[in-house]
């Protein structure tokens, strides 16, 4: 299925040129993606998402998040250690990442909070009014015998 060419679909359409990128990426993208940190993606709401990212070991202020062209990044790299530690094991990973998240139109990051080794980032879908759907009422006209009726009289 990896050959699979979107040309003919926007023979015929225009302004889609964001869904063919998008395409672009995901069919291009590595098959073996990071799995560092973990994450989770929830639906809390109809409009309302979280995301949950695993940063154990990694103060708020070694934490970066921003929006960029449609475009979450969470980033982290930590502080030098104080002093000279000697592990005899290290499970926990704390070497510097970068996690891109790709957002679709009108969505909004709404706050991000870092406790107990979690880091959530809430985000809303805030649809323009401009876009929403909207009633049109139907006017009504008169039959046109009573239009003649009312004029010759």
């Amino acid at each position: 299925m990896r050959n699979f060419d979107p040309t003919p679909l926007f023979r015929a359409s225009v302004g889609f040129d964001r869904i063919a990128d998008l395409m672009d990426r995901a069919l291009a993208a590595d098959p073996v993606q990071p799995t560092y940190p973990p994450y989770n993606i929830e639906k809390t709401d109809e409009n309302s998402y979280r995301i949950s990212v695993a940063v154990a070991g990694f103060a708020a202020d070694e934490l970066n998040v921003e929006v960029k062209e449609n475009a979450l990044v969470i980033s982290a790299r930590k502080a030098e250690e104080e002093g000279n530690r000697t592990y005899l094991h290290r499970g926990i990973a704390t070497r510097a990442f970068e996690r891109r998240f790709h957002l679709a139109d009108h969505m909004k990051v709404t706050g991000a909070t870092h406790a107990d080794g979690m880091l959530h980032i809430e985000l809303v879908r805030e649809i323009p009014e401009a876009l929403k759907p909207r009633r049109i009422e139907i006017g009504r006209t008169e039959p046109a015998s009573r239009l003649v009726e009312s004029s010759a009289a």
